[in-house]
């Protein structure tokens, strides 16, 4: 993953298109240049003034989980426009990979995790939805901190959370 992020970063700042596109550049340098067969990845922009807003989220995902957007009046949305498959699914093929846009009201909290917060027996979106909305007006920290202690024990792979709150009005 360091050899992608490398890359990664030197793609998104050379290029101004949409994530998608971005992320395609990736999958067709990859085995060209690194050694890593597959992976997953969401990109993500944050669109907006840092203290005002209108706030919009520009993002692709390749094959990782749906960011959760939690909103001031306790709804909690998973962001799924914008999947495709894994990086290294289907090498070389110059398509065209999905990018999504969304607006984030003020006050929310938007959630990325890895897989490994959710692929535990006994768990599943639905279950992280659920803790989520629970801890939705807690500070971030608290939130970071509680959100993976709720789920399910027993995760072999990484468990990484990663929540931005934009200001409120």
């Amino acid at each position: 993953m360091a050899q992608l992020h490398g890359i990664l970063r030197s793609l998104a700042w050379d290029h101004s298109g949409p994530p998608g596109a971005v992320v395609d550049r990736l999958d067709d340098a990859m085995p060209a240049i690194t050694t890593v067969p597959m992976a997953t990845l969401v990109l993500a922009l944050l669109e907006g003034s840092p203290h005002t807003g209108p706030w919009t989220l520009r993002w692709t995902s390749a094959g990782h989980p749906p960011p959760l957007l939690l909103t001031q009046d306790g709804q909690a949305q998973y962001l799924e426009a914008g999947q495709g498959l894994l990086l290294g699914a289907t090498p070389g093929t110059g398509g065209s990979r999905p990018s999504a846009a969304q607006s984030l009201p003020p006050g929310s909290t938007l959630l990325l995790y890895t897989d490994g917060l959710i692929e535990i027996r006994g768990s599943d979106l639905a279950r992280l939805r659920r803790h989520a909305l629970a801890l939705a007006h807690e500070p971030l920290d608290t939130l970071c901190d509680q959100l993976p202690a709720r789920m399910p024990p027993g995760s072999t792979d990484d468990v990484a959370l990663l929540a931005l709150r934009l200001p409120s009005p």
